[in-house]
């Protein structure tokens, strides 16, 4: 996790006021990748004590609004948030357990971005999902017993 000193530059590079809320949810998205809302609601109030759900749901807001956080929803799953943004990496998802890694573009710089047809539109994102199992998942259990729908997170 980045020092507060840093974290408070960021919230400042991003024209936003420094206030113990903000703080403790962008260290909470640094501190755990991919977590979501409740896991960071409960990191917030460790740090700061008592603290309403809205007000954490009204700061993911605002730093997702300003490109500090990036919110992540695979099908299925529950929003999750994570810190390392601007650089338009992908996920796996494990279909079993829920469990999300990065995963970086595969070839050169942001090949994802270069669509087959793009209909006019000015493609500035691209969001991949790949699906599977985990290391602990696919040797827990045989392949043909795994939900193949949604994952249970």
């Amino acid at each position: 996790m980045p020092p507060t000193s840093e974290l408070m530059s960021m919230l400042r590079g991003a024209a936003l006021r420094v206030t113990r809320p903000r703080l403790a949810v962008l260290a909470a998205v640094h501190d755990a990748p991919h977590a979501d809302t409740d896991a960071i609601i409960r990191a917030v109030r460790t740090q700061l004590g008592e603290v309403s759900h809205q007000a954490v749901y009204d700061v993911l807001r605002v730093l997702t609004t300003t490109g500090l956080v990036r919110r992540i929803q695979p099908q299925g799953a529950t929003a999750r948030y994570e810190s390392r943004v601007g650089d338009n990496h992908h996920h796996i998802v494990c279909r079993s357990c829920g469990t999300i890694a990065d995963v970086d573009c595969a070839v050169g710089e942001a090949p994802c971005l270069t669509a087959s047809d793009d209909h006019g539109f000015t493609i500035d994102e691209a969001e991949v999902v790949f699906w599977g199992l985990c290391p602990d998942c696919s040797t827990a259990a045989p392949t043909s017993e795994v939900r193949k729908e949604s994952p249970r997170v």
